[in-house]
């Protein structure tokens, strides 16, 4: 694959990512993996963790303008913030520990367990 259209399919899944999280608040990484795995061809692992400081900035973004419109709940935030550094911490070291093959499965399983719940709902 050549420089310029793996660079375009990189701005493509940033603008997949984006345009996800933008909507729904978050999730964009829900896409990011995949498409790093099988498009882009990073192991497990690595897209994990790619996904994850590729959507750091784009949070960073999204909150700024959710809090300037007034629509966030800040009590709520502090309560959940403190689980979510908690969970991230146990999470970042999990990741170091998986197989990517353990870690393939259990991601999975957890997005096709997210969509099956959205549509009984």
């Amino acid at each position: 694959m050549s420089k310029k259209k793996e660079t375009i399919l990189y701005i493509i899944i940033g603008l997949v990512a984006g345009f996800v999280n933008g909507i729904w608040g978050g999730g964009g990484g829900i896409f990011v993996v995949p498409l790093l795995v099988y498009l882009m061809k990073y192991e497990e692992r690595k897209a994990h963790a790619t996904a994850i400081v590729i959507i750091l900035p784009l949070c960073i973004v999204s909150a700024i303008t959710y809090i300037l419109q007034g629509i966030y709940n800040f009590p709520l935030t502090i309560k959940v913030g403190l689980g979510v550094v908690g969970g991230g911490i146990v999470g970042a070291f999990l990741l170091k520990k998986l197989s990517n093959t353990v870690l393939s499965y259990i991601f999975y399983t957890v997005m096709v367990a997210a969509g099956l719940r959205i549509l009984l709902m």
